[in-house]
């Protein structure tokens, strides 16, 4: 790749991401996207997400909802919505030998590593340009923000988990099988392609179905959790994770988008 295109490659993304705080686009000064209609499905998580500058758009001011999340690009949005104590210290992110020194997302490789949101791979590998997928984020949210199951849902008490449990996206193949769990069973009893949950995501993807984390468009109980996590699921999960911390409000039930929040109490009921 020449010089020029690199550099133009580094200014869309540090756009995109909102790595580059001081700078609004007009997409968020206006607190809309040209290509995120009001009718589209995601259209009220991500355009509050961008009123609280968490997330951005591109330079020609559009969001690219249905565009695939790479890790990079998906550490960034953990960086711009999370504000967590590391865990764990890295020197910085160019330690990982497919990081680059100066690597446009270095900072947000930094610090999703070092607060436990993401780890790198066998070899000393991080893959920027790794494609995420939906349950690779719902594991990265669950466990980098230590989530855990939930005894009587009116009451939120967090459980921290050992040190150990925090390191993510790492591949799902090499983790160790989980105990059936009451979350577990949740999760394979809701969604009807329960069966291409990795085994070991599934305690992880039942404590997200369990606090609301998950959002399925266009039917809650299909995860599809291999597919290409996309921005505006990336927006939605994200959005949905801070209801779930007390840090912002929930949809209004009279909102289409609230339809797509997986909510297995509610099925359960109508049974």
């Amino acid at each position: 790749m020449s010089s020029l295109s690199r550099l133009s490659a580094l200014s869309a993304s540090l756009l995109t991401l909102g790595l580059a705080a001081s700078q609004t686009s007009p997409a968020l000064a206006q607190n809309t996207f040209p290509d995120v209609s009001p009718d589209y499905w995601a259209q009220p998580f991500i355009e509050r997400l961008a009123q609280r500058n968490m997330i951005a758009g591109y330079p020609d001011g559009t969001f690219r909802p249905e565009q695939a999340v790479q890790r990079d690009e998906f550490a960034a949005m953990l960086r711009q919505a999370f504000d967590k104590e590391p865990v764990r210290q890295i020197e910085d992110a160019s330690a990982f030998e497919d990081v680059p020194q100066g690597y446009w997302a270095s900072p947000a490789i930094e610090e999703a590593y070092q607060q436990g949101f993401m780890s790198g791979y066998p070899g000393g590998l991080f893959r920027p340009n790794q494609p995420v997928s939906r349950v690779d984020a719902l594991v990265t949210l669950t466990r980098g923000l230590n989530l855990a199951p939930q005894t009587r849902r009116a009451v939120r008490r967090p459980i921290y988990l050992p040190l150990a449990m925090t390191s993510l996206m790492q591949p799902l193949v090499a983790a160790a099988p989980q105990p059936t769990t009451p979350v577990a069973a949740l999760a394979r009893d809701y969604y009807t392609d329960a069966q291409q949950i990795p085994q070991s995501a599934l305690n992880d993807v039942g404590i997200a179905t369990q606090q609301n984390l998950v959002v399925n468009y266009p039917n809650p109980r299909v995860l599809e959790p291999n597919e290409p996590l996309r921005r505006a699921t990336a927006a939605a999960f994200i959005h949905q994770t801070l209801v779930a911390q007390d840090r912002i409000e929930p949809l209004p039930s009279n909102v289409e988008a609230y339809n797509y929040i997986v909510r297995p109490e509610v099925t359960q009921a109508a049974r």
